[in-house]
């Protein structure tokens, strides 16, 4: 092959994207599910603030946390890209440009975690503002936020069903866990809409889903970095598309 990226083993694509898959998952569950959960109070933007002045220290973590976990993102689609592009490289580089979209606007939204801490460390904000009108702000902000990650949610939920798919059509893991992918990434394509459309919608849908999501994930995760992709089906596939 005269492709220096083709002549590397598909394994070691598969371990890096499946590397990529558990590392998003603890990083997304440290930052946003145990953090941001501890100090965000929903409906109460007194307690919020008061929370992340106390905690100024771990709520820059989660920040950094979000930061990386997005930059790992962009790892695991070019990995996915490099292995699925031998299926279909137009749908292979289609769902690579919406997970790509997915951690630019979702490290995008984290400056509005850099917009409340101004607003809470600045002195100069507490003479322009009465405390309820910052504490108000704060809530403003963080409200912003959580709906620029229901957009991010659009993007994972349609890259993450065209990589899937491509895995289901190529054989190259067990059609089973590629299908459970696919119902996986529409599942969060609709809680997208849901989130957009009915923003007072119960908060069990979303703990549903996105545990199932994450359970995924790091089944998925884990079977490409221990198995990996199927060799055979991998070969079959590059010289069909020779």
């Amino acid at each position: 092959m005269t492709n220096r990226t083709a002549d590397i083993s598909p394994l070691i694509y598969a371990r890096v994207a499946g590397l990529a898959y558990v590392l998003i998952i603890i990083l997304g569950i440290s930052s946003v599910g145990i953090i941001d959960s501890n100090l965000i109070v929903p409906g109460n933007d007194e307690a919020t603030t008061n929370n992340i002045i106390a905690n100024d220290l771990l709520f820059r973590i989660s920040i950094a946390g979000v930061l990386i976990m997005y930059a790992i993102v962009l790892v695991l689609s070019w990995a996915l890209y490099v292995i699925l592009k031998t299926v279909n490289k137009n749908l292979a580089l289609l769902a690579l440009v919406l997970r790509s979209g997915e951690a630019i606007l979702g490290a995008a939204t984290v400056l509005l975690s850099f917009i409340v801490l101004d607003l809470i460390n600045v002195k100069e904000h507490s003479v322009l503002f009465e405390s309820e009108q910052l504490q108000a702000l704060v809530g403003v902000f963080l409200n912003v936020q959580t709906a620029g990650l229901d957009i991010v949610l659009l993007f994972i939920g349609v890259g993450g069903t065209i990589f899937c798919y491509l895995f289901l059509k190529s054989e190259y893991v067990p059609r089973i866990l590629a299908a459970w992918g696919i119902l996986t990434y529409l599942s969060m394509l609709i809680l997208s809409l849901i989130s957009i459309l009915i923003p007072n919608h119960p908060v069990m849908i979303e703990t549903i889903l996105y545990t199932l999501g994450g359970l995924f994930e790091i089944v998925f995760g884990l079977w490409l970095l221990i198995k990996g992709v199927n060799i055979e089906q991998w070969e079959k596939h590059v010289l069909e598309s020779a």
